[in-house]
């Protein structure tokens, strides 16, 4: 039998467990290798070469986000399942940028993942109707550069304008630039909202 050889990256031993019970009962699939952390990910992917990776993206020291990237970019025909808690826009498109084919959130059924697996091994995009809704509304959005997003993580976290030009060494006057290039591009009105909508798009994590 063929089987779907499955590269299982997830730092938490219950979710792993879990795991294991949908994939395991599974005559076609077998889990070749497990990973708690992305740079491991990405050394059990080269080493194993499985046939679909199934990734978590918080994960400790390297992210998913950047592992997918790492492994991609070495392997472009890798086939990466995203498995994760992070529902924002942002972080949907982020990990399909990196490289990501199918994208789930960690409530979903062990029939549906079972299927997103079956459609990743075969080179499908695979994205739950609620995961592609949130991707288009994402798509028309326009991207925040690196400064505006490091200015964005700390209104977030209640920094003012002079806290934020003292942790990131720029002048005051240059913040409120940021600041209001950021309510333009995120389509807020006040600070408070555009880190609301931070948040809730996964923009930026509070940890």
């Amino acid at each position: 039998m063929n089987y779907i050889r499955i590269l299982l990256v997830e730092d938490h031993f219950l979710a792993r467990q879990a795991l294991g019970c949908v994939f395991t009962p599974r005559n076609e699939m077998t889990i070749v290798a497990i990973s708690e952390n992305g740079v491991d990910a990405v050394d059990r992917y080269f080493e194993h070469h499985p046939d679909v990776v199934v990734m978590d993206l918080q994960l400790p020291g390297m992210s998913g986000f950047d592992a997918i990237r790492a492994i991609r970019q070495r392997d472009p025909r890798a086939r990466i399942l995203v498995l994760s808690n992070y529902d924002g826009s942002e972080d949907i498109y982020r990990a399909l940028q990196a490289g990501a084919t199918a994208y789930l959130l960690k409530d979903t059924s062990g029939s549906e993942l079972v299927q997103a697996v079956r459609a990743t091994h075969r080179g499908l995009r695979y994205l739950p109707r609620g995961v592609g809704d949130r991707l288009a509304q994402r798509m028309g959005a326009e991207d925040l550069t690196a400064r505006e997003l490091e200015v964005l993580a700390l209104v977030a976290q209640g920094y003012s304008n002079k806290n934020i030009a003292d942790t990131l060494g720029i002048a005051k006057k240059t913040v409120l630039i940021h600041v209001s290039n950021i309510l333009g591009k995120v389509g807020v009105s006040d600070r408070t909202q555009a880190a609301i909508a931070a948040i809730q798009r996964g923009l930026v994590h509070l940890e």
